[in-house]
């Protein structure tokens, strides 16, 4: 339920995907991050994040090795602890913003701590699990502190594009109807072509990509969150059937939508709801 090896710069030199949330620890060189339709340079010091069944790659990477933590969502429930800790929607699920997080030299200090503490509680000896949670809990919370931070600075040297930005909370708002970018750009009264060069420079991703995304991001929300059929997750997104939703799933996360229950599971917060 909670993994956490060190591994060599060409572990994820090819696509791939993983049940867990993952977070890779790496301290110098650099490389190109790819999630999903996402191409991020990096430079290490730095952590980087995905989501289950994410495709993600680290390319050209110069550095000789990093930490790769993973955990179940049955093991840590990022949305129903999300009260101690707001990385749902920040660290992890979230497409608009970097997968990442640059640190610094006090920053490294304190994650290699947590790390050597959470190897040191892993076998041989069998873990305790409330001491893991713990360490992870905290490794998490230092992570969104970080993350928030950057944000802020990011907004207050004026790194923010208003257009951009409305882009943004149009998609959120309109997701289940609007599916053509030109559907957005008359909104946003800009010709196709600058909405789609603004979206590539800002978020790293076309306009078409980010509509999908949010989409699948949905997808899994529910698929994770609820205990909703497959046919009602279908419906409820607007798709015409169970049959074409399940095709844009797979074709998009390269699972179906029944294999991703299967292996990220159903989160305890779907049992809470029903209360």
């Amino acid at each position: 339920m909670l993994g956490l090896k060190k591994v060599d710069s060409g572990a994820l030199s090819v696509p791939s995907q993983f049940s867990e949330y993952t977070v890779l620890f790496i301290e110098n060189g650099e490389g190109i991050y790819k999630a999903d339709f996402g191409v991020f340079p990096f430079k290490g010091p730095v952590l980087l994040f995905s989501t289950p069944f994410q495709t993600i790659q680290v390319d050209q990477c110069s550095a000789e090795s990093g930490y790769l933590i993973q955990f179940h969502g049955d093991f840590y429930c990022i949305e129903f602890h999300k009260a101690e800790v707001a990385c749902n929607g920040l660290l992890f699920n979230n497409i608009y913003i970097e997968p990442s997080i640059a640190l610094n030299p006090k920053d490294v200090e304190e994650f290699r701590l947590l790390i050597n503490q959470m190897c040191d509680e892993i076998p041989p000896d069998p873990p305790n699990d409330a001491v893991l949670t713990s360490y992870l809990q905290l490794f998490l919370a230092k992570a969104s502190r970080l993350k928030i931070n950057s944000l802020s600075k990011t907004a207050l040297t004026g790194g923010k594009d208003a257009t951009m930005e409305k882009f943004k909370d149009l998609v959120d708002q309109n997701f289940l109807t609007l599916h053509k970018p030109s559907d957005y750009a008359e909104i946003l009264n800009i010709p196709p072509g600058t909405l789609a060069k603004k979206s590539k420079r800002y978020f790293k991703k076309s306009p078409s990509e980010l509509i999908q995304e949010r989409l699948i991001l949905e997808s899994k929300k529910r698929l994770h969150l609820t205990r909703l059929s497959i046919k009602e997750i279908a419906y409820s997104l607007n798709f015409k059937d169970e049959y074409y939703f399940s095709r844009f799933f797979k074709k998009i996360s390269k699972v179906s939508p029944q294999s991703f229950r299967n292996a990220a599971g159903i989160s305890i917060v779907a049992d809470l709801s029903m209360d």
